[in-house]
């Protein structure tokens, strides 16, 4: 089975950007949609943005639109998300995913094979 490894994390402060690549192995991401996630303290997960595999179209929460954007390196096997102009509100792990089937909608059931996670703090 495949697997995928987060990484980019850390602390920083509102208004900095951050790049969190999600690589893959066991499976070419190319083939599948791709989401990102995140789960901040005491509230549900989410979807932040996501990418479809047919046609490359994207979603994007309400929340990071305009700010946040997902990309695939195909010749790297990886996914990645840019995060400009953060806010404390950012503040969360941040999860890369891969679903099973087509998915309906960039939510956390769509989706089966996880990483595990990366750290991102916005504070000053």
């Amino acid at each position: 089975q495949g697997q995928l490894v987060e990484s980019g994390g850390g602390l920083v402060q509102p208004g900095d950007s951050l790049r969190l690549p999600c690589a893959g192995s066991g499976f070419t991401l190319e083939h599948y949609a791709m989401g990102w996630f995140r789960q901040a303290p005491g509230k549900e997960r989410e979807g932040v943005a996501c990418i479809s595999s047919n046609d490359g179209s994207t979603y994007y929460a309400d929340s990071v639109k305009g700010r946040f954007t997902i990309s695939i390196d195909n010749t790297k096997n990886t996914v990645y998300l840019q995060m400009n102009s953060l806010k404390p509100e950012d503040t969360a792990v941040y999860y890369c995913a891969v679903p099973g089937l087509i998915p309906l909608a960039c939510v956390p059931a769509e989706y089966d094979i996880w990483g595990q996670g990366t750290q991102v703090t916005v504070s000053s």
